[in-house]
């Protein structure tokens, strides 16, 4: 396990299954602003790959984020389009609705970024939000983040499209808070 200062990433659970399920993807809404494809149901016991983890994938690692205190449940993390020429990735979390404002995303940010900085060797790691979501850019730019830019009326989100702000962090640029 990967450990914050209040979270930690594990490797996903069956028994994480259901609860992020229910939590994250059955919710048209949070599941519309966070993915780049339109809402679509997932059947019980579907193998939908932002669930079920392959572990085979080598662009791809998802993680399940976990307070540290109880081991209790609180998320999901992904690196994503992992880019070994390149040493680039992207970053991605979703908490579930009651774990957010707890300060778990800018910890779930830091713990990205040493595993994928530290751990995986990689040189540039990035970020697209949606402008509004306040939440995600904080925690960025608590990391080290830099707007880049912005994609204006890039995603299609519930009728409506929505500008993205472009983030990212070079491995030189990156400050890992110290451990006590």
């Amino acid at each position: 396990m990967l450990r914050g200062e209040k979270i930690g990433l594990r490797a996903r659970h069956e028994e994480d299954v259901p609860i992020l399920r229910a939590e994250l993807y059955d919710d048209v809404v949070n599941s519309s602003r966070a993915e780049s494809a339109p809402w679509r149901p997932i059947a019980p016991g579907s193998k939908d790959p932002r669930l079920v983890v392959d572990d085979t994938a080598q662009g791809h690692v998802p993680f399940s984020v976990v307070e540290l205190d109880g081991g209790t449940l609180v998320g999901t993390a992904t690196l994503w389009g992992i880019d070994n020429h390149h040493r680039s990735a992207h970053i991605g979390l979703g908490l579930l609705p009651s774990c957010r404002g707890k300060g778990y995303g800018t910890d779930v940010v830091a713990v990205l970024c040493h595993y994928g900085f530290v751990v995986r060797g990689l040189q540039r790691l990035q970020i697209e939000t949606l402008a509004d979501n306040v939440g995600m850019l904080r925690s960025a730019e608590r990391n080290g983040f830099v707007r880049e830019g912005l994609l204006r009326s890039s995603a299609w989100v519930m009728g409506e499209f929505l500008d993205e702000v472009l983030l990212g962090l070079l491995a030189r640029d990156w400050k890992p808070e110290p451990k006590a």
